[in-house]
């Protein structure tokens, strides 16, 4: 076994992303990410409850950057107003240099079913997040369901975008664009 080296944590996920996307999720097992980069088994445990958690690490921060864009909102604003604050803060939590990363989990997730139900269940709870913090922030029911939907519809569609090969644009600026075209279709009359 390796002496002890800083950075145990960050080493065996970028260690799991790159074993999942060459073998395959289901393929890899902890063993085999944590003799990758010299450490036990034991050592993967104590710092990820299962394999699926190398993916999904970080699920309170990603929420409570949303809740914090919705703290920073103007009291009395409009729903969509609170979630496009919500929105940009967001944002932030996807620096451009985090795009590569993002791309390598997103193709690990669209290539295993059971993770993809995970990123939907993600998605969900990041809804009933938003809801909450909407509410909390004095938007009434339902508008506050409604708009916590559409700012994790918002997300997941520029998401997408922004990892897509070829963008360049920042994730905040695509979802500045996309919650337009949402603002867009809900202008449409009847």
């Amino acid at each position: 076994m390796v002496r002890w080296e800083p950075g145990a944590r960050e080493r065996l996920q970028k260690a799991a992303l790159e074993l999942y996307a060459a073998r395959g999720f289901e393929q890899t097992t902890a063993a085999d990410i944590a003799e990758s980069v010299g450490l036990s088994e034991r050592t993967f445990f104590r710092h990820f409850a299962d394999k699926r958690e190398v993916i999904f690490n970080g699920q309170a921060l990603f929420e409570q950057a949303f809740v914090d864009g919705i703290s920073s909102a103007s009291p009395g604003s409009p729903a969509l107003d609170v979630v496009a604050a919500a929105l940009e803060a967001a944002g932030s939590f996807f620096p451009d240099e985090r795009r590569g990363y993002s791309r390598l989990r997103q193709s690990i997730i669209v290539a295993n079913p059971s993770l993809h139900e995970r990123e939907l269940l993600k998605m969900t709870a990041l809804s009933t997040r938003i809801a909450a913090g909407l509410r909390e922030h004095g938007i009434p029911e339902p508008q506050a369901t409604l708009a916590a939907q559409s700012g994790a519809t918002v997300f997941h569609v520029a998401f997408g975008q922004w990892i897509a090969e070829g963008e360049t644009r920042s994730l905040p600026e695509i979802e500045r664009e996309i919650l337009g075209e949402l603002r867009s279709v809900t202008q449409e009359s009847a």
